[in-house]
């Protein structure tokens, strides 16, 4: 990251901090959008209407795929910026790991759910089906757990720094 010096520099970090921010709770809301319209149930109910594509209409990777590297960017960013300037180190590993953990939970829920909705040819129980969507909501309550702490811990990071700016 190249260092910036004043005015320009303070910019330079807020804007990365906002989008980092900006980000998270776009990933967060997004997944509670999809909790609450059972959006796996609606992808197992369409299979036979659509063809077996990973990022074909009602896709919801169509949507993430496009912001998460930005977000991952920025958050990371944001992070070591905060490190090197002397932020409050706990927060900082906070924010890291909590934001780690809801990207491997999602990887996990894409490869082991959304892959099998969304491109698999063959046929599934119901019993396959239910085991699929009890699976993606236990793992999308605790991805939603993670990104909550994930957004407080950068927010505070955020915060504790420009509060020690100041004084």
């Amino acid at each position: 990251m190249r260092k910036h010096s004043g005015k320009q520099g303070m910019r330079s970090r807020t804007v990365w901090a906002a989008v980092a921010r900006l980000g998270q709770v776009h990933w967060f809301f997004g997944n509670v959008y999809e909790a609450m319209v059972d959006m796996p149930q609606l992808l197992a109910d369409a299979r036979s209407d659509r063809a077996p594509k990973l990022l074909g209409a009602g896709s919801p990777l169509r949507y993430y795929l496009p912001v998460a590297p930005v977000t991952l960017a920025a958050t990371a960013a944001t992070l070591v910026d905060r490190w090197r300037s002397g932020g409050d180190r706990r927060v900082i590993i906070t924010a890291a790991v909590s934001t780690t953990a809801a990207t491997a939970l999602t990887a996990y829920l894409v490869r082991t759910v959304n892959l099998r909705l969304l491109r698999s040819n063959e046929p599934l129980s119901a019993t396959e089906i239910r085991r699929l969507l009890r699976l993606w909501h236990r793992g999308n309550l605790l991805r939603l757990l993670a990104l909550t702490v994930a957004i407080w811990a950068l927010h505070l990071a955020h915060f504790t720094r420009e509060r020690g700016q100041a004084q």
